[in-house]
């Protein structure tokens, strides 16, 4: 995403604040949007206007250290050979100095004993184009009273406050604005006027006034919460019509959203979402302001905090919040007054961003050896490693604490349960453009860099390369192009880092070992002498367009009786033309009955892989296992265990069942707890020319065996194009549903050259991507699109060999 660079200085001088900004260059951003109801940042031409650009907060992963949020914000100017951008780092977070004054003031709302709101600041003078300077008189703050214990908590009508360690300096504080005005972009204070005059802008009849509070989506980013302003505000043109101007809460810059991608704040336990608030201190930030805001309007007292712990503290406002702010409910949450202005709505914040106090050394009860934890930067580290000969097997590479609990897949060094969980839950999310969301090494970093490599996914971030390879690796790097990433260059020490000669090995283990679930081997069936093999019966739910057939009649096995359950009608066209009758159809899994199964069976195989719509982490609006289509898993399991064979029946039998890796951590384990196994991970790119990493639960023979790809497997997307067409890249990324998954690298190229222009893959070409016949797909004059959506959905064929290829020891072949 095009970012627009600038350095800011807000500094407190003789009882007045100046604030100045430098905008380095223009920027200018496509449309993210892939219809009309899309949501749209527009970054106009900024001119001279010292305003950045409108953009999203960011989500970006902070990386953990000692438990630590510590913001880092690069400002640096790039070179301009440099083609590198940064992702992730449009948190620019202001490092604000405030005076002696102000600090008295806002300790003052601490103990209680004023509004939560900020002060109005001094006099200050308005420079407009056109206009000739004019002063406001602003009305003068209350003198500043004895600061008060800092490790007192009172919360009175306003938010919670956490208490500041002593040994930690103060946490740097962000002004959120909200109003309606027409003051000048070159104001040099961010308070704004409000504007009387002005009729409604947003005329459309789609509701979301000036003042109120929302979720809003944009593309690429999770819901955010924020509020509806002007577009005076915004120092920009006047919002299109359907959409609104919204500031997001936590860095307060402006994005132009669609009216479709908002909702009411009122539907808070909908879209807030547990895990980023507890990884990521922009989105802990954002909704603690947002809840600030809500609670005084809504005249919320919450009762005096008892303890000390940060996450007390907030509890009870989550709580209100979830329980949807009663007692006032969406009344409460309205802006007040007919022309409301926000001028005096300008707060700070000073929490959620908290240090958390010192842990204490614990002695481990159940062993005899003392248990404790010593806690290292990064920094202290690779001290450790390079200067004093420690093993880096004894930190964990991404935070650098010493209580290890696996190792890192990748590079030599360990992972803590807590990156350890992360890194499974978000090392295989990626963005838009194809590359890995977060650093391959630590799984966060705000500003990352991408490989240059064509065939190559990876990004690490500028913290890993600065601290592991270096002081000055990340500059270095930005000014190679292309430059190559620690997976793609020669397998050897970079500092501290370095690439596992055995990482594939160990990649898999990675996500097949979890020590925290351990589960009985499977049962394991002796091998069955040829002459009394029998056709196999099989079990499909969740089926498609009929991958695990096709799998089987192309290894030679004689199907007896195949049972699909599928819903989608043009996934049922593809199986009952292409198989010729032999699928006998169900339709919907949930309809499907224990008498019925009886009445089917006895099975030998049952397979299947439920719609992960709910349960990928890519989607911002997932319900999790629990709730939408995450509750189908429990439909397999049902009917899984229904057509298991009864006790004393030793027959062999097997089964299989498919989701995707990016999922939480919690769902892998609670799906992992009810089918009693772990998964293994394996990724089709080591058999086909596009990634697609997926786990795989079940008990057939060799799961967890390596990979390896037979003679009649299209390994390069070369090899899967028409005559006369040139691939641009060896490999492509992740193919979807969604049309523009299609396109490759950091720039969004077609994958395709032909006639010396870009272009897309055909849908032959993308049915040899995942190993179907070509014209698999092609009937019932579905478009282009629509078979896309088929094979988006559908399992890799050479996984899907590879994985039913040991069964031919059980049942008989052709």
């Amino acid at each position: 995403m095009p970012s627009t660079e600038c350095s800011s200085t807000i500094v407190g001088k003789g009882g007045k604040m100046t604030a100045t900004a430098v905008v380095n260059g223009d920027a200018s951003m496509d449309s993210l949007s892939e219809s009309s109801t899309d949501p749209k940042i527009t970054n106009g031409h900024h001119g001279n206007s010292p305003l950045s650009a409108g953009e999203p907060p960011s989500p970006a992963s902070p990386k953990l250290n000692g438990g630590a949020v510590t913001p880092e914000v690069s400002l640096t100017n790039k070179p301009p050979s440099c083609k590198k951008r940064s992702r992730r780092n449009s948190d620019l977070e202001d490092k604000t100095l405030w005076d002696s004054s102000y600090n008295g003031a806002k300790l003052q709302r601490m103990a209680g004993r004023e509004t939560t709101l900020r002060q109005r600041p001094p006099q200050r003078t308005i420079f407009q184009a056109g206009l000739t300077p004019c002063s406001k008189a602003r009305s003068s703050t209350s003198s500043p009273k004895p600061k008060p214990d800092l490790n007192s908590c009172v919360v009175q009508n306003g938010p919670l406050y956490s208490p500041v360690s002593p040994h930690v300096p103060p946490t740097p504080t962000l002004e959120l604005m909200e109003q309606d005005s027409k003051d000048s972009a070159q104001s040099s204070s961010t308070s704004t006027s409000q504007d009387t005059g002005t009729p409604p802008e947003y005329k459309d009849n789609k509701g979301f006034g000036i003042g109120e509070l929302v979720w809003g989506k944009i593309k690429g980013f999770s819901w955010w919460p924020g509020i509806v302003v002007s577009w005076r505000i915004t120092g920009k043109r006047q919002a299109s019509l359907g959409m609104r101007w919204l500031q997001w809460f936590g860095d307060g810059k402006f994005s132009e959203v669609s009216a479709d991608k908002l909702d009411s704040f009122m539907a808070f336990p909908k879209y807030f979402t547990q895990a980023s608030y507890n990884k990521l201190a922009s989105y802990r930030r954002a909704v603690y302001q947002a809840l600030e805001m809500a609670a005084d309007r809504s005249e919320k007292i919450f009762p005096p905090c008892e303890t000390d712990n940060p996450d007390d503290l907030v509890k009870t406002m989550l709580e209100w919040a979830n329980g949807g702010f009663e007692p006032k409910g969406s009344e409460g949450l309205k802006p007040k007054g007919e022309n409301w202005s926000l001028n005096h709505h300008v707060f700070e914040v000073s929490v959620l961003e908290y240090y958390p106090p010192v842990k204490k050394q614990k002695t481990n009860l159940y062993k005899s050896k003392v248990g404790i934890e010593e806690h290292y930067s990064r920094e202290q580290m690779v001290h450790e490693v390079l200067k004093n000969n420690r093993s880096i097997e004894e930190f964990c590479l991404s935070c650098g604490k010493t209580r290890v609990v696996t190792f890192h897949p990748l590079f030599e060094g360990g992972l803590c349960q807590t990156c350890k969980d992360i890194y499974l839950e978000i090392s295989y999310m990626y963005d838009d453009d194809g590359y890995q969301s977060y650093c391959t090494v630590c799984c966060g970093g705000r500003e990352v860099l991408l490989c240059g490599n064509a065939n190559c996914c990876r990004c690490f971030c500028v913290d890993c390369l600065d601290i592991l390879v270096g002081p000055g690796a990340s500059e270095n790097a930005k000014v190679l192009d292309p430059w190559r990433c620690y997976m793609c260059q020669p397998a050897q020490q970079y500092g501290a880092l370095k690439q596992r000669h055995d990482w594939s090995i160990k990649l898999q283990e990675f996500f097949v070992n979890d020590n925290g679930q351990e589960f009985e081997s499977p049962k394991m069936y002796t091998a069955v002498p040829a002459e009394q093999r029998r056709p196999v019966r099989v079990l499909s739910l969740f089926d498609g367009i009929a991958t695990g057939y096709l799998v089987l009649k192309d290894l030679g096995f004689k199907v007896d009786q195949y049972i699909a359950s599928e819903v989608c009608e043009d996934s049922i066209s593809v199986g009952v033309v292409r198989h010729e009758g032999n699928i006998q159809y169900v339709h919907d899994v949930r309809n499907i009955t224990r008498k019925q199964l009886e009445e089917w069976g006895p099975f030998d195989l049952v397979i299947g892989g439920s719609p992960c719509n709910d349960l990928s982490i890519v989607n911002p609006a997932r319900k999790g296992l629990y709730e939408g289509t995450g509750r189908l898993f429990f439909e397999f399991y049902r009917l899984l265990n229904a057509a298991k064979p009864k006790e004393g029946d030793d027959r062999p039998f097997f089964w299989l069942f498919e989701n995707v890796v990016a999922m939480g951590v919690n769902d892998k384990r609670d799906i992992s707890r009810f089918l009693e196994c772990n998964p293994v991970m394996i990724n089709a790119i080591e058999v086909s020319a596009a990634h697609r990493a997926r786990y795989f639960w079940g008990n057939l023979p060799g799961m967890n065996r390596p990979l390896c790809a037979s003679g009649m497997d299209k390994l390069q997307l070369q090899d899967c194009l028409e005559h006369g067409r040139i691939a641009k890249f060896g490999k492509v990324r992740t193919i979807t549903t969604r049309s523009n998954s299609i396109k490759q690298g950091k720039d969004q190229h077609f994958p395709v050259l032909m006639n010396g222009k870009e272009d897309i893959l055909w849908c032959t070409e993308l049915e040899r991507i995942f190993g179907f016949p070509v014209h698999y797909t092609d009937l019932s004059n579905m478009g282009r699109g629509a078979r896309q959506k088929l094979l988006g959905r559908s399992w890799s064929v050479p996984v899907i060999r590879h994985l039913f290829a040991p069964l031919k020891d059980y049942f008989a072949c052709e």
